[in-house]
């Protein structure tokens, strides 16, 4: 396999190539002489003699064709899914790697493929994620259209390169990391708003386009893309994770509100996974196959999108709390009661420290539990829905509603909730700080119980930890502050997040709610769904990507 590392992307004329791994072959019988035969007596030939030699021939038949089979089609009632050695994937050579690259260059132009370093050590690793690991991509590739990327994936496919799409690179979970070399495929020029069809309600856009600047660029239309996560999110990563953000409550995920997908298949082939009408039966759901996945069964180079219409009327207010189950529990309540309010999201006294450490806000925040509630819909629906939640919170020992009056006030009470993660990152220091976020999610019942166990054990660790999330849909994020250079720490932090994402699941919760996979979360998701599920979709990957080339090591490990 061909793998390289930050020190050794400084040496790009020679990379590091790691010798694949070969099955070894079969030793080849040798060919026996050819013996005639003499004519035999037909008596010999009696209809017993012949349906033995017919049964016998037949089993031979039949014990060949399974020995050469495809060892992932071993898969009988009762048994479990089998791979052999011999499937497994093996990747291109350095000289294959460096035709590959020229054939790339050729094709496309030396612009649109790099081989500098610092590109290769952004592409191999972010101070978002949790996860970073030592190997980088061997080049990275910017196509600008459908077409290039197709001409990407057959080049790769050719000489078994593996692929790694790229977009906004604000994944937590290694999601774009390159494990096994390979080339990063970067959106970059790919951020275009194709189409706008305004009395559809819908849009075609690119994979690099973010959800802000396709938010800015429409506004005019009176419609709107409601899924919001990190600001800086990109339409292609939101696709690849099937993301959230604080609209959820009201306007579901990112599974909700995409119709259609064009997707390079690892072979290069282009297909369309329906048309665009909001409504179909037609054949499987492959554009739900294809959310969520994070590039390991194609890659997506166009999505039409559903938007929706902007609010007549918009409120956002804040409330605190004496402590996190209170407000925990307060949301649960406005949830079991139907009231539609458009987001609600809850940061602990200490991710309200943060925000005003990090001053990403014109003012100061009370360092306490604290909910956010935005409302939206008709004037006299905004006004009743905020009586309505303003009882439960009452209820529940809240504080009183401070409300936003203008645009500007609603932005900025918003945006501290919006600056988050950001704001905990930028609070660094320089002696090796990181941040571990992760996140889960449970059935709404059990969010107080779940928050509060959570935050006495982050509490016990020492470090600077906060709780903040989604709270509206039960699902909610941790993250912890912590020397990298501390394997102490790093290990505690571990077990810290290892037993809450148990803790989740043993409350019939998920691993992520919005995160993904990637590299961080393989074995929780084999607890969450099992060994029986994780082979169905093995048997999905081998059919797409038969070569194992589409972002390897993610969500599931290669068969052993």
């Amino acid at each position: 396999m061909f793998r390289l590392s930050r020190h050794q992307a400084r040496q790009l004329a020679s990379p590091l190539l790691r010798a694949p791994q070969r099955a070894s072959c079969r030793a080849q019988s040798s060919t026996a002489e050819a013996i005639k035969a003499k004519p035999q007596p037909k008596s010999i030939w009696t209809s017993g003699r012949v349906f033995l030699l017919l049964a016998g021939t037949g089993l031979l038949a039949y014990g060949y064709g399974i020995s050469n089979a495809p060892a992932w089609s071993h898969h009988l009632p009762g048994t479990k899914f089998v791979w052999s050695q011999s499937t497994k994937p093996h990747y291109a050579s350095k000289a294959d790697m460096e035709k590959a690259i020229e054939e790339l260059r050729s094709a496309l132009g030396d612009e649109a493929i790099s081989t500098d370093d610092s590109d290769l050590e952004i592409h191999g690793r972010s101070d978002w994620s949790s996860i970073n690991i030592d190997e980088l991509p061997v080049a990275v590739a910017y196509p600008k259209s459908t077409e290039e990327v197709s001409q990407i994936a057959k080049v790769c496919h050719k000489y078994k390169v593996p692929m790694i799409p790229c977009s906004g690179r604000t994944s937590l979970e290694a999601n774009y990391s390159a494990p096994y070399g390979g080339i990063s495929i970067d959106f970059r020029d790919m951020n275009k708003l194709i189409a706008l069809h305004e009395d559809d309600m819908d849009v075609v856009v690119q994979p690099a386009l973010g959800w802000m600047d396709l938010n800015h660029q429409i506004k005019d239309s009176g419609l709107f893309f409601p899924v919001d996560p990190a600001p800086t999110a990109q339409i292609g990563g939101m696709v690849g994770t099937s993301c959230s953000g604080t609209n959820a409550v009201r306007y579901g995920t990112m599974k909700d509100w995409v119709i259609n997908l064009t997707v390079v298949l690892a072979d290069g082939r282009v297909i369309k996974t329906r048309r665009r009408p909001r409504k179909t039966a037609a054949g499987y759901n492959l554009t739900n196959l294809f959310i969520g996945s994070e590039g390991t069964l194609g890659i997506v180079t166009e999505i039409t999108l559903k938007l929706a219409v902007i609010p007549q009327e918009t409120s956002v207010a804040v409330v605190t709390f004496p402590t996190i189950r209170d407000a925990a529990a307060a949301a649960s309540k406005v949830l079991r009661a139907g009231i539609p309010v458009g987001a609600m999201e809850i940061m602990d006294e200490v991710q309200m420290q943060v925000i005003n450490r990090a001053g990403g806000t014109s003012r100061r925040w009370k360092e306490v539990p604290t909910m956010f509630f935005k409302f939206s819909g008709t004037k006299a629906g905004v006004h009743e829905n905020i009586n309505l939640v303003k009882a439960i919170a009452k209820k529940h020992k809240g504080g009183s509603f401070e409300f936003a009056v203008t645009p500007k006030e609603q932005d900025e009470l918003w945006s501290a909730r919006k600056r988050s993660l950001w704001s905990m990152l930028q609070i660094r220091t320089d002696d090796g700080s990181e941040v571990w976020s992760t996140d889960v999610a449970v059935p709404i019942s059990r969010l107080p119980d779940i928050i509060e166990v959570s935050k006495k054990e982050m509490d016990d660790l020492g470090l600077f930890a906060s709780i903040l999330g989604h709270i509206g849909d039960g699902n909610f994020h941790e993250s912890i502050m912590y020397n990298s250079k501390n394997p102490r720490e790093r290990a505690a932090i571990e077990k810290c997040v290892k037993d809450m994402v148990d803790r989740a699941l043993e409350m019939e919760g998920t691993c992520t709610g919005e995160h993904g996979i990637g590299l961080g979360k393989k074995d929780s998701l084999m607890k969450e769904l099992g060994v029986e599920t994780i082979d169905v979709m093995k048997s999905i990957k081998k059919a797409l990507d038969p070569h194992w080339l589409m972002n390897p090591g993610k969500i599931m490990d290669f068969p052993e």
